[in-house]
């Protein structure tokens, strides 16, 4: 029997959120008896790695039920580094009008030099590796069914509700702003979006978010009326290719 688009979308977020809110039960009842539970802790590593994969598990095993994709093909995409250079160029856009406020109203530090490095490497593992579930499954199939504008608000909202979840099970919910974590979660759904549809390439959304999350935790201060300046104009240049590549990008994900 052929699965719905909305059964699709339905089991993919009662999976990635209903083991996520498992995950999120277990460490409150542990810290409850006492237990410490986060990166310094073998215990909080393994509870941040299930609910952490959540969106990535689930992602991939809707990909290969619902549109037919291969497992081994979810892991060639994740790496398939080739692509036009039109599509990095594009993302080198987002990225330096992301960070262009950084450079005006703060800096970058980095301590050690190969701190970039495994940065970049923890990010891919603990953050690029969401997009297998939300621009590589969760937003492609939602944009079948409406938009590419609401499509991206909606994924955001999700991811937003999800990252709350992670952020308790890491232990570091206390220590977030959330509106100036929403508002840029809100940018870089647009961001990470936009590389999809207009790449159609997995790795462009993981090299993306990866490079993203490691520039934010080197970054030191930001001017604040630029960074809404470059945010608005991230989010215009996404809806401009969005709608540009809708046709195409709707045909290829089947």
């Amino acid at each position: 029997m052929t699965m719905t688009k909305n059964k699709a979308l339905g089991l993919y977020l009662a999976g990635a959120f209903g083991q996520m809110i498992l995950v999120c039960t277990v460490v409150f009842f542990l810290r409850r008896l006492g237990l410490k539970l986060d990166y310094t802790t073998p215990s909080g590593m393994v509870a941040i790695a299930v609910g952490g994969i959540s969106t990535a598990l689930w992602g991939a095993i809707l990909s290969v039920k619902y549109r037919g994709i291969k497992t081994k093909t979810i892991f060639f995409d994740f790496f398939r580094f080739k692509q036009n250079y039109k599509d990095y160029l594009l993302l080198i856009l987002f990225l330096f009008l992301d960070f262009l406020p950084v450079f005006f109203g703060g800096g970058i530090e980095i301590a050690v030099w190969y701190l970039p490095i495994v940065l970049f490497l923890k990010a891919l593992v603990f953050g690029g590796i969401e997009e297998i579930g939300w621009r590589y499954f969760f937003q492609p199939v939602l944009q079948k069914k409406i938009n590419y504008f609401f499509a991206t608000l909606l994924t955001f909202i999700a991811w937003g509700i999800w990252h709350f979840l992670y952020f308790y099970v890491e232990g570091s919910l206390s220590s977030i702003s959330v509106l100036p974590f929403l508002l840029g979660l809100l940018t870089n759904s647009f961001i990470l979006s936009a590389l999809f549809v207009k790449s159609k390439n997995l790795w462009m959304c993981v090299l993306a978010h990866s490079l993203i999350n490691v520039f934010s935790q080197l970054a030191l201060g930001e001017n604040m009326i630029l960074s809404f300046v470059c945010k608005a104009l991230i989010v215009a240049i996404a809806i401009m290719v969005g709608i540009k590549e809708k046709g195409s990008y709707i045909s290829d994900v089947g």
